[in-house]
């Protein structure tokens, strides 16, 4: 088994207009997103590894909020995972493969998740 590395950022509530939702109110749809990134991995981490060895969490938090555009209506919600993946794919070439889970808090009743899970891997162009 090879050595891995996946940062995290779970259950952010986001508004995206996205959905026969924001079709039929015109308002933005709330989202729980989750997203996992595998990492290229380093020999080891001692105390003193630079900040810089690994990805910054925050860019994975961007990821899903300000880097998606203003105003853009995602027709699919399959659409906004694949806007986050191609954003972590272009800011970091470490960035190996993004899992992201999206759960339409809108339409769920009780204690329902009702979503999708989308994991790409780097694509072959995105260099590594």
């Amino acid at each position: 088994m090879t050595d891995s590395l996946t940062l995290e950022v779970n259950d952010l509530v986001v508004d995206v207009l996205t959905g026969i939702y924001s079709e039929e109110t015109g308002k933005p749809q709330p989202l729980r997103i989750s997203i996992a990134a595998r990492y290229a991995v380093a020999d080891r981490y001692d105390p003193d590894t630079p900040l810089d060895a690994s990805k910054n969490y925050m860019d994975l938090k961007f990821a899903a909020t300000g880097g998606l555009p203003a105003g853009v209506h995602f027709k699919l919600i399959e659409a906004v995972a694949d806007h986050i993946c191609e954003t972590l794919f272009v800011q970091d070439a470490k960035v190996q493969a993004v899992t992201v889970k999206i759960v339409k808090l809108a339409i769920a009743e009780g204690s329902e998740q009702i979503g999708i899970t989308l994991h790409r891997e780097r694509p072959a162009d995105h260099g590594a």
